[in-house]
């Protein structure tokens, strides 16, 4: 009986998982490599289609390399990398230097911290993002772990595939806590608020929001490190490397933190059950220059009519998420 059972399962067809496109602007190996290694080892959860990059923690070029080097440590090289947007879209370093002369100091600039450094190859992800989601009408994850600004290009360039994304999960944004880049502003949102405004303001069906109201419930410390590095993979030398020795340098600051941020949204899409609750709100983006530029904002309806609410997820069980974190990366 066990026998036929088991030929039966293997006859059976196979349910391939959901579509999904990883936008990134990934470090060396920070929180978006982890979550682009976790969601490459939950193939039930999502299959990566392909890994689009943008201008954000560093520029294009840099992440394209960090990417590539992430996608060799997980055995998957074959995963195709786009160059996106190298830029905000309207955001530039010399208006961060004005931003911190006049309303206060910025905690983390991103690539605007260095000098800018072109990508070589062309800049094909917006067209990518288009062809995929045209594939695959209503059935595409779009998972936005940096600024938007891909998307919101894609947006302006095709409106209509709005309405054919499946769902939006993005990190970014802060509704009741304040901000990570300015006292106002989370990073991401503030790196390109035009984008962000853009895409808040669009009619895409779905938006599932990790802003840092949930990150900040998912706190990093050498003890959960020590956990990760002790099993020794290509890819927990990454890992080792970058939260050992970079940031936040736990082999040099045994008491320093750090969060789990964007690998909080590729727990939950292998594991629903590690958010608790949620709220549904209607958001959008301050725009105007000033020091609240890049906050998360009530939107005016009246504005765009046709957006949708996001949710907004607000209260992680964290025991279960760093359990899968653990998992997944150390596997």
């Amino acid at each position: 009986m066990r026998s036929l059972l088991a030929a039966l399962a293997c006859a059976l067809p196979l349910v391939a998982a959901e579509p999904l496109l990883f936008d990134t602007d990934p470090g060396y190996f920070n929180d978006d490599c982890q979550a682009l290694v976790m969601l490459l080892r939950s193939p039930a959860a999502a299959t990566v289609e392909a890994v689009t990059v943008v201008a954000g923690n560093v520029w294009t070029a840099e992440g394209m390399e960090n990417a590539a080097r992430t996608l060799r440590a997980a055995g998957t090289p074959r995963v195709r990398v786009f160059a996106g947007a190298q830029a905000p879209l309207l955001h530039t370093q010399a208006m961060a230097e004005i931003e911190a002369a006049r309303w206060g100091p910025l905690e983390f600039r991103g690539a605007f911290a260095g000098p800018f450094r072109a990508a070589t190859a062309a800049p094909d992800a917006v067209a990518r993002i288009i062809e995929s989601i045209e594939g695959h009408p209503g059935r595409i994850t779009f998972l936005a772990l940096g600024p938007m600004t891909n998307l919101a290009m894609a947006l302006r360039l095709r409106p209509e595939i709005a309405g054919k994304i499946g769902q939006l999960v993005f990190m970014g944004g802060n509704v009741r806590v304040a901000g990570n880049a300015s006292r106002a502003a989370e990073f991401n949102f503030w790196f390109d608020p035009e984008a962000a405004a853009a895409v808040l303001r669009s009619a895409i069906p779905r938006k599932v929001m990790f802003g840092l109201d949930i990150c900040n419930q998912a706190k990093l410390t050498r003890r959960e490190f020590e956990q990760v590095v002790a099993v020794k993979t290509p890819v927990t030398e990454l890992y080792r490397e970058e939260l050992g020795n970079r940031y936040p340098g736990f082999l040099k600051h045994p008491d320093a933190t750090a969060f789990l941020w964007d690998a909080l949204t590729a727990a939950w899409l292998a594991d629903p059950s590690t958010v608790t609750a949620s709220e549904s709100m209607y958001l959008d983006v301050e725009t105007r220059f000033g020091g609240r530029y890049g906050a998360t904002i009530p939107l005016d309806r009246r504005l765009a009519p046709a957006a949708t609410a996001v949710q907004v997820m607000t209260r992680l069980d964290f025991p279960k998420t760093f359990a899968l974190y653990r998992s997944l990366l150390t596997r």
